[in-house]
Parts: C-alpha cells; structure tokens; sequence
C-alpha cells in the first residue's frame, strides 16, 4: 500500500481509503445499508398504511371494503383524510341490523302462516310473471274460493285497513 501512494499524501492515512484499484469496502457496505433502510422504511410504510383495512378485516367489520378503497384512494391520492377516515370506520362497531331484519321478517312470514323465505318470492319479478299467468288449479275449480282461516283473515282486515 505504501508503494502506490501519491508523494504529497501522508503515510498513517485511516484504513477506509483504499489505494486506486481496490475495492471499496465502506462504499459497498454503505451501499447495502442504504438498500436495506430504504427496503425497511417501504415497508414500514405500507403496513403502516395498511393498518385499518388489517384492523377492520380481523375484526369481521361490516365496513370492511369502505376501509379498503379509503386505504386506496389515501394511497394514490397522498391525501391522508382518506385515511383518517378509514382508520376511523375501522374502529367504529356497526351495529348488524341485517340480522334483525331478518329475523322479524321470518316471524311475519311465520305469521302469515308462509313458510320460511316463500315471501321474498313473492316480491321478486318473477312472481309478477307468474301471478298474471293463471294456474292449472284456478282454471279448473269453477266453484268459490277455499274460504280462509280465522287468523288469514285477520291479517287480511289489519292489511287492508292500513291501505
């Protein structure tokens, strides 16, 4: 090493500088280092922005795919409102009113002495279709209706009472 120093530089240089030729030891570590905090800070930034769709999908929220498009839009965006608000539904508890909902609408079925899940037919398209068309028992039946329960009956009074 001494041989292909410069005349001008001293003889007790630090061993971080390399003679012409070598390999650069520091600039290679310091390179690597680099890479690796760069690499750690990209992650440490995705999962940070992450955080509330991750919160809402382990807590089963209902709001779960709001959370995700406002991680999303905060992403693209680099407004961080977005994110705000997401990690806000995030942690907000819904309360799960479908449930309720359907729960009620089984006993009014049940009520109306329908079996379960035979009134959405009902309300469908297709049971418009099929309530204009006539069916084989109507036709053939020239006598009057079957008459109705006392309870079907009721019901029928309270829902035309209300129209």
């Amino acid at each position: 090493m001494a041989e292909s120093l410069h005349p001008a530089a001293t003889h007790h240089l630090p061993s971080f500088i390399t003679p012409p030729g070598d390999t650069d030891v520091l600039m290679v570590i310091m390179a690597i280092v680099l890479l690796l905090s760069i690499l750690g800070f990209g992650i440490l930034f995705l999962r940070l922005h992450t955080l509330p769709e991750r919160m809402a999908h382990r807590s089963h929220k209902l709001q779960f795919e709001i959370v995700a498009i406002l991680g999303l839009i905060a992403l693209f965006t680099h407004m961080h409102i977005f994110w705000i608000a997401g990690l806000l539904l995030a942690l907000i508890d819904f309360p799960d009113f479908g449930t309720m909902m359907r729960r009620i609408a089984g006993s009014v079925e049940k009520m109306a002495g329908l079996k379960p899940g035979e009134g959405a037919e009902e309300d469908s398209p297709d049971a418009a279709e099929r309530s204009d068309k006539p069916s084989a028992e109507a036709t053939k039946s020239d006598g009057p209706p079957a008459p109705l329960t006392s309870q079907t009956s009721r019901t029928n009074e309270k829902e035309l009472d209300h129209a």
